[in-house]
């Protein structure tokens, strides 16, 4: 009977009068809230078919933090109401005398480190607390996770590293096996506490401690994975082409209990590695079988490797010799470290409204280094552009740009620009102009060391001036002169705006570092340039899209502390 019930949409059972429903209304039944619903029902029916309530002692205990009186409880409850068939007492005057329908509403709204000490008020609010739905909304609004665990692809896993094929010669039927555990009978209740919860503490964006070299690290909840990728610049001189990520290590269940550790540096696929959280906002990577780093060819296999990855060619292909020594270099560098590495937190830069355009992340040309990553951030009149991968002359961490808001440049006509010498004289004479003055408020307020903060762009907020956003500017006309040197050639030919700032250069091993002027161009809201005078050079900068969760400041006073401590760790 009931069969036949649940079959023609009719009777008396609850489920198939809902499907009904769901079906009129023209909207598709999904299997995961079909199973969270009829687990849910099977648990709440289970807690109104037991007698009496939980103790009254314990209930009051919990209800303290929750429920501020009776009669917004009963205004809640009335509300409920409405959708829910209430078996409970009609004026409830503690938390367990709720609906279990209200509890796990409830229940599901607190953060996930208080639903174990929930659990052990009593029997009622254990079993409630045992629902899949309630963890799934924890691990879905802490940390991003959108999957069905019982329906998912697994994410970071090749096919290959998935299944293998059964290795005895007397089978012949080409079945396979599954090298990982059973992911289908894993559920949040365990991924919660096992696994998101105690890495919390790595999610967002890292810098590595590579020497001068730097790099960016964002480490992500990726379906039932945490995973560290480290994102590599396009290669050189494609600016504008998306950034590359690389895989140096994941975390995820092995038991339902047990969370590992996976490097996944070199070509031999996952193996044995180790965190650690060394202190705040720093943690440290560890690799246990590094002879899965290594190459049958030896360290020129490894190198023709690395330079393809790296640089999208080969040596030959470099006729440079300075380059082809700064790439060798770097190779040696880099690969001591066998992703046995320390990781700083770095965090993005906030935006107000004033802000010339989108603070954030860009990939920039740099001569014979290649692509670098630069952070641009903007301090009243002033912009900042911070290093997060640097080279031997200028580090990792190191103010690269500095540009004054308050010094525009009007570009002269387009045949005009085309004059090096003409260019030079604009932006020279500002540059006199901005040292005057700065030597005049030192001598203003007492001393040669006075005013130093506002040399390195950490002027006063009196200074501040109402800057023009991008989006108004009005586009003219730009062509680079003759003489300066452009690694990509594709560069757009118009600007909106253009300022005096300075660049930083300096010799190699970051000997005798010094600010030399230039042209701060801003082309459009995800693209600007930089001229260097005295190399005659020219940078183009485009904005790093990717998606970057975790990695908001929690106030503009963590941002210019960490910018300060970029400084300190490659001075």
């Amino acid at each position: 009977m009931a069969v036949c019930a649940r079959l023609c949409g009719v009777g008396q059972s609850r489920r198939c009068r809902r499907r009904q429903r769901q079906n009129q209304q023209g909207q598709d039944s999904d299997s995961e809230m079909d199973m969270d619903e009829e687990e849910g029902e099977r648990i709440v029916g289970k807690i109104k078919a037991e007698s009496g309530p939980c103790p009254p002692d314990n209930a009051t205990a919990a209800s303290g933090p929750l429920v501020t009186d009776s009669s917004s409880l009963e205004d809640v409850h009335t509300d409920v109401n409405k959708q829910t068939d209430n078996t409970g007492p009609p004026n409830p005057q503690s938390l367990s005398q709720l609906p279990p329908e209200l509890l796990v509403h409830i229940f599901s709204l607190l953060p996930g480190t208080a639903l174990p000490n929930l659990a052990l008020v009593c029997k009622k609010f254990r079993q409630i607390l045992s629902m899949e739905t309630i963890w799934r909304r924890r691990c879905r609004e802490e940390f991003g996770m959108r999957e069905d665990l019982r329906k998912m692809e697994v994410v970071g896993i090749s096919s290959r590293e998935l299944y293998v094929k059964r290795g005895n010669p007397h089978i012949k039927s080409g079945r396979f096996i599954k090298l990982l555990p059973d992911y289908e009978h894993m559920d949040y209740q365990n991924v919660y506490p096992c696994l998101l919860h105690p890495y919390r503490h790595i999610l967002g964006l890292w810098q590595p401690d590579i020497g001068p070299y730097g790099g960016l690290l964002n480490v992500v909840v990726d379906g039932l994975f945490i995973i560290g990728w480290m994102y590599l610049p396009p290669h050189d001189p494609r600016v504008e082409d998306p950034m590359r990520r690389r895989p140096l290590f994941r975390i995820h269940m092995w038991e339902s209990s047990k969370a590992i550790v996976e490097c996944m540096y070199g070509h031999k696929g996952p193996h044995k590695g180790d965190i650690q959280t060394v202190k705040r906002d720093e943690f440290s990577t560890k690799c246990n079988q590094t002879d899965y780093h290594r190459m049958p060819g030896g360290r020129q296999e490894e190198f023709r490797t690395w330079l393809e990855e790296e640089w999208g060619r080969t040596l030959e292909d470099i006729f440079h010799e300075h380059m082809q020594e700064l790439i060798l270099m770097k190779f040696i560098y880099t690969s001591q470290y066998d992703n046995c590495l320390t990781y700083r937190r770095i965090y993005l830069p906030p935006h107000l409204p004033s802000d010339l355009l989108q603070p954030g992340l860009f990939k920039g040309t740099y001569g014979s280094h290649g692509l670098e990553i630069v952070m641009l951030s903007f301090h009243g009149t002033r912009a900042k552009g911070t290093k997060l991968t640097g080279d031997p002359n200028v580090p990792a961490g190191q103010l690269t740009l500095d540009i004054d808001l308050s010094q525009p440049v009007q570009l002269p006509e387009l045949e005009a620009q085309r004059n090096m010498e003409e260019l030079s004289r604009l932006v020279l004479g500002v540059h006199e102009q901005v040292r005057q003055q700065m030597q005049e408020r030192r001598g203003a307020e007492g001393g040669p060391g006075a005013g130093v903060g506002a040399e390195e762009g950490l002027g006063p907020a009196s200074m501040a001036e109402t800057t023009p956003t991008c989006s108004t500017a009005e586009p003219q006309p730009f062509v680079l002169p003759l003489g300066i040197m452009a690694r990509n050639e594709v560069y757009p030919r118009s600007c909106k705006m253009c300022f005096y700032g300075t660049g930083l250069i300096a010799g190699h091993g970051f000997t005798s570092p010094e600010r030399t002027p230039g042209l701060f161009v801003l082309f459009d809201d995800d693209r600007f340039g930089f001229i260097w005078l005295e190399l005659k050079s020219f940078s183009l900068y485009s904005r790093l899209t990717d998606s970057l969760p975790y990695a908001q400041a929690p106030s503009l006073e963590h941002f210019e502390d960490m910018l300060r401590s970029m400084q300190s760790w490659t001075s």
